[in-house]
């Protein structure tokens, strides 16, 4: 799998970083909008795109609406993008900051207790962000972003599209 997504890391995705093999991930966890309790597993089957954001960074408000874009045009039943906020305080700023961009196709998920970037950040992978993660349906990770990129862009389908087998 990997090695049919490195020639795709150019252009708007050249910063992609894609492991040699799927990578084992931590048990990841957050919640929905209701505040359920989720992770990884409850996603078992499907290629995801998982974001790390937060309102106070510039660079994550600049590629929300690609993200919701991007979950417009491909997501479904074999592919998902989950932005996750990680609003620690006034974590209803979130949800109000999706509504002011108009943000629709995108679900809504949190963990205002920040251990969703503590845990990436003891493997490597939470510097700083927004950090993004392609994972294929196990959930191993098989793409990592430490910033931003254009989602919406036709090298991001690209690459996501070869990682859905689309």
């Amino acid at each position: 799998m990997t090695d049919r997504l490195k020639p795709l890391a150019r252009g708007e995705v050249a910063a992609v970083l894609v492991p040699d093999r799927p990578r084992k991930l931590p048990e990841l966890g957050f919640k929905d909008a209701s505040g359920k309790s989720l992770s990884l597993k409850d996603f078992a089957g499907k290629t995801l795109l998982v974001n790390m954001w937060a309102t106070w960074c510039a660079p994550c408000r600049e590629e929300m609406p690609a993200l919701d874009s991007l979950q417009g045009e491909l997501g479904g039943p074999d592919f998902q993008v989950v932005a996750v906020s990680i609003d620690t305080q006034q974590p209803d700023k979130a949800k109000a900051f999706l509504n002011e961009l108009k943000i629709a196709k995108l679900g809504f998920f949190q963990d205002a207790s920040g251990k969703l970037f503590q845990d990436l950040k003891l493997v490597g992978r939470a510097v700083g962000l927004p950090t993004t993660l392609l994972i294929d349906k196990e959930g191993c990770e098989i793409g990592y972003l430490p910033g931003p990129a254009h989602w919406a862009s036709e090298d991001a389908k690209k690459m996501i599209r070869a990682a859905i087998g689309r």
